[in-house]
């Protein structure tokens, strides 16, 4: 498949099938993150898998949505600012970046595999490090449910003009 034809296929998935992801389709998930470009290819990611029923409730409880329930596995990007590339002239840090272009890697490889995705960035972060202990320089950026899509949408999002994003100098 051409690569814009899998950018196009991408969506948020939010309903998920009970099927369990298979080990080879979570490597090869992982794979795909691990390949990411990263700012000096520092690589400050790191990946928790969450598959069991008892991890899976207390991750729940930092987003406690119902579709969210639904997934059979979660991968949560987390970034390591110990680890991460900064940039000098402004002291930017590109942990968030580079944990971000993994995660989405995670997500258009879930797309190829016919598998769904989405970001959640909006739990609890000091709730998730009560139950998932992190090194102190480790914090969690996004939850990727990963599932065998239940409902595909009707319709796709719609996307800006490109002369409403792009500007020519």
């Amino acid at each position: 498949m051409k690569f814009l034809e899998l950018a196009q296929q991408r969506f948020s998935a939010r309903s998920y099938t009970a099927e369990p992801i298979s080990d080879q389709d979570l490597h090869y998930l992982i794979e795909a993150a691990r390949t990411a470009p990263s700012a000096v290819n520092f690589q400050p990611w790191r990946f928790l898998i969450i598959r069991s029923a008892e991890q899976r409730e207390k991750l729940h409880a930092c987003y406690s949505r119902e579709w969210f329930k639904q997934a059979p596995l979660y991968i949560v990007v987390c970034a390591d600012k110990a680890t991460a590339w900064v940039r000098k002239s402004d002291c930017k840090s590109h942990a968030d970046i580079d944990a971000a272009i993994a995660a989405e890697h995670i997500c258009l490889a879930a797309t190829d595999l016919g598998l769904g995705s989405c970001w959640v960035c909006n739990f609890d972060p000091d709730l998730f490090r009560q139950h998932f202990p992190l090194a102190s320089d480790t914090y969690p950026v996004v939850i990727l449910p990963i599932g065998h899509i239940n409902e595909s949408p009707t319709q796709r999002t719609s996307r800006k003009p490109t002369d409403e994003i792009v500007t020519v100098l």
